[in-house]
């Protein structure tokens, strides 16, 4: 990680910290998802931590945000990916105090967001913890979903999911009822 400058440290999680960084080589800023120490983990536990790698590595869509990189280091594996300047959506709807969004900039961030949905689920990908704090902004405004580190990947389009994972305010009905789910359910 030495190509990288570290900036600051912009947010904290049960499994690591993001840190804002900037390439030495090019001078773009981008976050490193910082996974606490790896190396103590079973090999099946390695082998989940490395699930948001690949599923990152594999999303190339404007409303995914873009993997860039990722290496072990010191026993925990760094995911670089590309910053979003405008922060998460939950920063955003707390910075307006009150004050409610335009209809139409709603009806953009929603139309963006069932957008990056069909895009995930086309390719059989549960990301199983869409909340605001996982929704991050550009510069531009650009909606950007992040932080597949509960996703799933369904081996077919009739495949079902039961696994209770994600953030108890934001899980579907069917999660909640302990039946069994998919991109399609309900």
């Amino acid at each position: 990680m030495e190509r990288y400058e570290k900036v600051k440290k912009i947010g904290k999680g049960g499994f690591g910290m993001a840190i804002l960084v900037k390439s030495k080589e090019d001078g773009h800023q981008y976050v490193i998802n910082e996974l606490y120490d790896i190396s103590g983990m079973s090999s099946k536990e390695r082998q989940e931590s490395q699930k948001e790698v690949e599923v990152l590595a594999k999303m190339s869509h404007p409303n995914i945000v873009q993997y860039k990189e990722s290496v072990e280091v010191k026993g925990c594996l760094c995911i670089v990916m590309d910053y979003c300047e405008g922060g998460d959506l939950l920063k955003k709807i707390n910075s307006q105090k009150g004050e409610l969004f335009s209809e139409e900039q709603i009806l953009d961030w929603f139309v963006q967001i069932c957008l990056l949905l069909k895009h995930i689920h086309d390719r059989k990908i549960l990301h199983r913890d869409i909340k605001p704090q996982n929704i991050f902004l550009t510069k531009d405004g650009t909606v950007q979903l992040g932080d597949f580190g509960v996703s799933r990947v369904l081996n077919s389009t009739k495949e079902l999911a039961t696994t209770i994972t994600g953030t108890r305010l934001y899980l579907s009905p069917e999660i909640w009822k302990k039946l069994p789910y998919n991109n399609k359910r309900y």
